[in-house]
């Protein structure tokens, strides 16, 4: 059976991409912080990996570029690195980040692919009055987490893809639509200012939102 590293494995995204890969038959490895140690160990014998940063992290080119090491090191010839939509914006730092590690991973000589997925809906509860440190009434690309974790297991198990950089979205809404169709209240209120990173990123949706195109994914996943 095909078997596949999903580093970053335990959160809800490496979650999506792990049942969306046992879906298919493939045997999913989810690794978390207590296998970095003896990374090189936990990836032997896998014939791809997805790579997953936890968020926010201050030195992601760094985690990506030990992550990297150790898959070329076990003989991991193909990976899948997790970036975001737009990820070379200098207004926000955690985005830079992971236009950095793209780079690392482009010149890494492994066979790659980079999905950059749009906000996940799941990020916003809309099961009652939905509060927002940013515009309500911006566009963004939404993607659901059920639609990342099966592109993932498409470019991860399926040939054509090495070499490609994938901009996720499932829909193209603002949150106002969003809260509109679930029939919940929504309303700007000020940033709770809980990190500066965090602070950066809703002055910037504030401003221009984060739109994504929807065509990629329905092509991926053969949607039309």
């Amino acid at each position: 059976m095909r078997r596949v590293a999903v580093i970053g494995g335990h959160g809800k995204t490496g979650r999506a991409v792990c049942g969306a890969l046992a879906d298919r038959g493939v045997d999913p490895r989810p690794l978390g912080r207590a296998d970095w140690p003896d990374l090189a160990r936990a990836v032997a014998g896998c014939d791809a990996a997805y790579v997953i940063a936890p968020n926010l992290r201050p030195d992601e080119p760094a985690y990506v570029a030990s992550a990297l090491d150790v898959l070329a090191e076990a003989g991991v010839g193909r990976v899948v690195y997790h970036s975001v939509a737009s990820p070379y914006v200098p207004a926000m730092p955690h985005h830079v980040g992971k236009a950095v590690s793209e780079d690392l991973v482009r010149r890494s000589g492994l066979g790659w692919t980079i999905l950059q997925p749009g906000a996940y809906l799941q990020n916003l509860d809309l099961c009652g009055p939905l509060e927002l440190p940013y515009s309500p009434d911006v566009p963004f690309g939404f993607l659901d987490l059920a639609d990342l974790g099966r592109a993932a297991a498409v470019v991860l198990t399926e040939d054509g893809h090495a070499g490609a950089t994938y901009e996720l979205a499932t829909r193209v809404a603002t949150v106002r639509e969003l809260a509109d169709e679930a029939g919940a209240d929504v309303r700007q209120v000020p940033d709770p200012e809980q990190h500066p990173w965090l602070s950066a990123m809703f002055v910037y949706y504030d401003l221009h939102g984060l739109p994504v195109g929807t065509r990629v994914l329905a092509a991926l996943l053969g949607r039309g």
